[in-house]
């Protein structure tokens, strides 16, 4: 089965951290959010990719290239002007085939149990099933409302939790038969969720939605992400965290120095070639990214620091993202 993952738009709600890498860059404990996308994919077998770029499109291209060091085969769609959620996969109608296909959004952190998912699909043989995930405040997503067979009657975006009809948000993650692609019009700006779906319900064309209990994060803001960073750390999302884990919580890469007198409370990750200097303390959850300096002296409290970002000494770092070159590449 092949696979498209979105990852064209501009990710304007992680903004400043975007206006310097794509959102699909953004380091989660020190890889980027799409790499734990694709060994997701990889660890359930898919192989066959295509990503559709838009906002700085050679951030992708130049760090993953073919896909060969992941054991993936990937390629590239670009798109000079957005061409939305439904466009993007209508632009790759040749890619995805006449066949059931997956599509992802390249930004979300995330381990559903994607084999599940497609098993589901084919048990509800409908056009489309749209992975969902039961919040607490369904105000900040878009709504699925469903009947007790799970075939979608409805949506709501964003609405205001006394009005919400249901609690599952879309995940953007979806398993379509290639019958979709005849309803959505070539070349030009398409929608799932505010045309192609409505539309669909609209035709009293049937199509279902399946409940996830793994873990699920849109990684929507810096506070998200901070804590998506955080949940990778405590475990509660399963990604492959680099470096070697020298005790419980604490990884460290190569080629990093610490100075002896560090002290560093879990849960921490260091990447490689980073220098970390005397009497600095660490308090978790953090990440230091790769080639970062941290003076002497120095505190990181619960913080992210991205790649290559210098702590002067006797600094305090408190909370939140910082970084001195946000455009430099992350490790992965």
């Amino acid at each position: 089965m092949r696979v498209m993952i979105m990852a064209a738009g501009k990710g304007t709600r992680l903004r400043p951290l975007t206006d310097f890498i794509p959102k699909p860059m953004a380091p989660i404990v020190n890889r980027p959010a799409l790499h734990h996308i694709l060994a997701l994919l990889r660890r359930h077998g898919f192989g066959e990719i295509v990503i559709n770029l838009h906002h700085l499109p050679e951030a992708v291209t130049g760090h993953f290239g073919d896909g060969g060091t992941l054991d993936l085969d990937i390629a590239y769609s670009f798109e000079p002007e957005l061409l939305g959620t439904a466009g993007g996969v209508k632009n790759n109608e040749r890619f995805l085939g006449s066949t059931t296909f997956l599509v992802m959004s390249g930004d979300a952190l995330t381990d559903i149990d994607l084999t599940g998912l497609v098993a589901t699909h084919r048990r509800n043989g409908s056009i489309a099933t749209l992975a969902v995930k039961e919040v607490a405040d369904p105000s900040l997503f878009g709504v699925v409302v469903a009947d007790d067979d799970n075939r979608i009657v409805g949506f709501q975006e964003k609405p205001p939790l006394a009005e919400a009809r249901s609690r599952l948000c879309n995940c953007g993650i979806y398993v379509f038969e290639p019958d979709i692609l005849s309803h959505i019009p070539p070349a030009q700006f398409d929608d799932f969720g505010s045309r192609l779906f409505p539309e669909l319900l609209r035709r009293k064309i049937p199509f279902h939605c399946a409940p996830v209990d793994e873990y699920w994060s849109d990684v929507g803001n810096l506070g998200e992400y901070v804590k998506g960073n955080s949940d990778a750390m405590e475990g509660r999302v399963r990604v492959n965290v680099p470096g070697h884990e020298v005790r419980p919580g604490v990884w460290i890469d190569d080629r990093t120095e610490i100075d002896p007198s560090v002290r560093i409370e879990p849960p921490v990750v260091i990447g490689r070639d980073c220098a970390v200097g005397n009497e600095v303390l660490i308090e978790g959850p953090a990440v230091i990214g790769s080639g970062s300096v941290l003076g002497q002296g120095s505190t990181v409290f619960r913080a992210i620091v991205l790649p290559d970002s210098v702590i002067a000494p006797g600094s305090v770092v408190i909370g939140g993202v910082v970084g001195r070159q946000l455009g430099a590449p992350v490790q992965g």
